[in-house]
């Protein structure tokens, strides 16, 4: 892969993770407006769908057949029950931990189970055993999430009064 193609799937890494505090945020006062955070995270769902259909049709893919479909196990269709529940945790957490501390709080959440994943080639993954380098990553990470999470409080309590 070159250089460029490279740096192409950077950038759209980061866009994908760039999208995310707007969809959170603008599902939050969705659920205001539909009254229930469930019905933030369903509406929300239903307009993937109606967005994800006319691209589907004009790359014009075709449907699975019914022989792919059947062979595909149990545990493969799961991934879509993940989406509802980040949604609708984002819905419901984001206001109380604010938009920055839910997003910290999840890329770590995220980070660790990717090194998990990652180490042990679960679910397909190529095998990416932990190293010092991704392990002192992760610490980072983590001590990022507590200090964006409670930073501004111990700076607080850490002031002299006056």
């Amino acid at each position: 892969m070159g250089t460029m193609q490279w740096v192409g799937l950077l950038l759209l890494a980061f866009f994908a993770g760039a999208v995310v505090p707007f969809q959170s945020a603008i599902n939050i006062n969705l659920a205001r407006g539909l009254g229930h955070p469930l019905w933030a995270t369903f509406t929300s769902l239903v307009v993937s769908v109606l967005v994800l259909l006319p691209v589907i049709v004009a790359l014009r893919l075709p449907l699975p057949s019914l022989a792919l479909i059947s062979k595909v196990p149990l545990w493969m269709w799961t991934g879509g029950a993940f989406g509802v529940c980040f949604v609708a945790l984002a819905v419901v957490l984001l206001p109380k931990l604010g938009a920055s501390g839910f997003l910290a709080l999840a890329l770590a959440g995220q980070m660790i189970t990717s090194i998990v994943l990652d180490h042990f080639g679960l679910f397909g993954l190529v095998e990416k055993h932990l190293t010092l380098p991704r392990l002192f990553g992760a610490v980072l990470l983590m001590a990022g999430v507590v200090l964006i999470q409670f930073g501004d409080s111990a700076a607080r309590s850490m002031a002299p009064a006056g």
